[in-house]
């Protein structure tokens, strides 16, 4: 559950990206009318809220002295650059009963995310600082390791986070489950982020977390069916989608350029019937050869 602090950031940013430049008589009606809202707005809070909302998104909220002392958004764009930030605002922009009113908590379904809140916010206060952490971790099969780990970003992905950083032991940067992290320590040893790590690059041939730089990226072309079309339509599979021949109403093909991973398979075979992989033909073989493995474990 968001804190009732950075909800009023959120409410105050969406209320300015939506209704442009507003006096602060105009902000303080619209809180009065807001559900969580009340029947004051004092313009000390008002300029702390003003404030979070500079240091919790890096947006500018000004005033024009010269349109009525009319305050607006300066610089909305950085939101695009800020996913998680955007991603914030996003999910709080919803109607508010969603988010507040306990009666409501039956009605609506969210994914749970896998993973335990004290871990999440020692990994967050190391990614703040840069300060190693010492991670007990246990793998699905059961074996125990001690990591020291230097934390370069945290990721979601299929209902779980996950920790990308720099394992000692391993010499190498890798991804940690946080649901499978029996134990989390801030050390005192600072380190320094590697100037040419960029986290849009390392993840940009790849789909979900597992990347493997000595992979080549090719060119994968499939066919989807039915409903299928319009669910890649809306929702690509990867951000290299590009749509190729289609006919109406029966088929479209979409085509690709990143690495052949276990995950793209598994992407692929999740969508059933409704697609089917042209090219290269080695994914065409796995795909078969996934698909014959999984008809002989029915019989």
């Amino acid at each position: 559950m968001i804190s009732k602090t950075y909800y009023r950031y959120i409410w105050l940013l969406n209320v300015l990206l939506s209704g442009g430049a507003l006096t602060y008589e105009e902000i303080v009606e619209l809180w009065k009318k807001d559900p969580n809202g009340g029947d004051s707005y004092p313009l000390r809070t008002f300029h702390e809220h003003r404030k979070g909302v500079k240091e919790m998104f890096g947006v500018d909220i000004v005033c024009d002295k010269y349109v009525g002392y009319a305050y607006y958004v300066k610089n909305a764009g950085v939101l695009e650059d800020n996913k998680p930030a955007k991603w914030l605002v996003n999910k709080c922009n919803v109607p508010k009963d969603f988010i507040t009113y306990s009666a409501m908590k039956d009605r609506i379904m969210l994914e749970e995310v896998r993973s335990n809140p004290d871990y999440l916010k020692s990994i967050i206060k190391a990614l703040q600082k840069n300060v190693e952490l010492e991670i007990d971790y246990q793998k699905h099969e059961g074996h125990r390791e001690a990591f020291q780990v230097q934390p370069y970003l945290l990721k979601v992905y299929h209902r779980r986070w996950y920790l990308l950083g720099y394992v000692k032991e391993r010499e190498e940067i890798r991804h940690l489950a946080l649901d499978r992290m029996l134990e989390v320590n801030t050390t005192r040893k600072h380190f320094t982020m590697p100037e040419d790590f960029d986290a849009k690059k390392y993840y940009a041939n790849t789909i979900g977390v597992y990347v493997d730089h000595k992979l080549p990226i090719e060119e994968v072309k499939i066919r989807a069916y039915g409903t299928q079309m319009e669910y890649l339509r809306s929702l690509p599979l990867h951000e290299t989608q590009k749509e190729g021949r289609s006919k109406y109403g029966e088929f479209a093909e979409f085509i690709y350029r990143l690495c052949i991973t276990p995950e793209l398979v598994s992407q692929l075979l999740a969508m059933g019937d409704k697609v089917e992989v042209l090219e290269p033909q080695e994914l065409r073989a796995e795909m078969k050869k996934k698909i014959t493995a999984m008809y002989n474990n029915l019989n």
